[in-house]
């Protein structure tokens, strides 16, 4: 493991050259270089060993049968829902408050999202509205464990598994989280659900810049995902390249291009090597914002479960009402200091304004427009989290 440095900027909105604390940063070093280059001079560059390596270590590191990447999370997701058979006709219940990719993918589908409201302390899906959002054109649940937070499974699983409904972790920000289940606690991906779904965008804890991962313990769902993703040919480019004898590959079913490459692959088994590291630093900053903040009137912060550990991708806080989002986002803009808005509704965005829905949305419109995610990644040292937490708290002040 390489000595972890942070990494700030100089922002094109900091005055005057103002260092600024970034929302994240990817921690990419000599190891992950290296590997590109030695993918780079293999002569090897599209999926290949790497890519198959990868998948390896990542089902082994989450306790998966099965582990499939491609090229980004969002694809992960629609092969999920091809390989169920899930298109016109069918409901699939998710939260509105999540990355519009998540609701995107059913409707790619020819499906229906069905939104159901966020618990306001987890910005999860609230499994007490899930019962009522059920139809008998339910096909599948896709929950979200959102910024990194665990769902709670367990409820969700017995209510899905009364409705023999099919459920879809998406699991984009969630790589190191965990969950108790049955007194054990267990990596989110092993999976918990039919089939989870993960991100390495460079927002994620760890990245190949682009890339996906499927997880999943039914093997005709794992072959599915393999045909799917490399236009449904017969027989991979891997097999064929091999072969002492000529092969001539068929397409059985219409597929698409949703490969990894082997450079990303070789990137993101480095990765995979300091998750461990970088999850733990990840908490320690949590605990730093936990503790400086957590004295101040109005102001709430995400809670943590007992039976979950998050891999705190995200820290979002929610402001007192009294606050305007806007403004005190760029009033820690101008003192260096990146921030995000709330995770976005999709109901609220242009594609969807057609789209009728059904159950009351009212938490998570209030997570957009009252929360914002303050600055965390594991390069970040204390004195930087006590300068976000001191600015924040001089916002707070009457």
């Amino acid at each position: 493991m390489v000595a972890i440095r942070t990494r700030s900027r100089v922002g094109p909105s900091a005055a005057g050259g103002r260092v600024v604390i970034p929302i994240a940063a990817p921690l990419l070093a000599d190891e992950e270089a290296d590997a590109a280059r030695a993918a780079v001079l293999s002569g090897w560059v599209s999926q290949g060993p790497q890519v198959a390596g990868f998948e390896r270590e990542f089902a082994a590191l989450v306790g998966a049968p099965h582990a499939c990447a491609v090229s980004n999370c969002t694809t992960a997701l629609q092969l999920a829902l091809a390989a169920l058979d899930i298109g016109v006709g069918d409901e699939v219940i998710t939260v509105s408050h999540s990355f519009i990719a998540t609701a995107n993918v059913i409707r790619h589908q020819g499906a229906t999202p069905v939104f159901v409201d966020i618990e306001p302390d987890t910005y999860n899906l609230d499994c007490a509205r899930l019962t009522e959002a059920i139809t008998e054109r339910t096909c599948a649940i896709i929950v979200v464990h959102q910024m990194g937070m665990p769902c709670d499974m367990a409820e969700l699983l017995a209510i899905a598994r009364r409705h023999a409904i099919a459920v879809i972790e998406d699991a984009a920000c969630a790589a190191g989280s965990q969950i108790q289940m049955n007194g054990q606690w267990e990596a989110i991906g092993k999976p918990h659900g039919d089939i989870a779904c993960f991100s390495f965008h460079p927002r994620k804890v760890i990245t190949t810049g682009e890339g996906g991962m499927l997880t999943t313990a039914n093997a005709e769902l794992d072959r599915k995902f393999r045909l799917l993703r490399q236009h449904g040919m017969s027989v991979p480019d891997t097999v064929r390249h091999n072969s002492a004898s000529v092969i001539f590959e068929e397409y059985v079913v219409l597929g698409y291009n949703y490969r990894m490459t082997d450079i990303q692959a070789a990137i993101g088994r480095k990765q995979l090597e300091r998750l461990p590291e970088l999850i733990a630093r990840r908490r320690t900053v949590a605990a730093n914002y936990a503790e400086q903040l957590g004295n101040l009137e109005g102001l709430r912060l995400p809670t943590e479960p007992a039976w979950a550990r998050s891999n705190w991708q995200s820290y979002c806080v929610r402001l007192p009402d009294r606050l305007d989002q806007r403004i005190v986002m760029q009033n820690l803009l101008d003192k260096g200091i990146a921030t995000r808005r709330g995770i976005m509704c999709a109901h609220r965005e242009k594609p969807y304004s057609g789209v009728v829905q059904r159950h009351d949305l009212r938490q998570s419109e209030l997570a957009q427009d009252r929360s914002i995610l303050l600055p965390i990644y594991a390069q970040m040292n204390a004195e930087e989290a006590s300068r976000v937490s001191a600015a924040l708290r001089a916002e707070l002040e009457p």
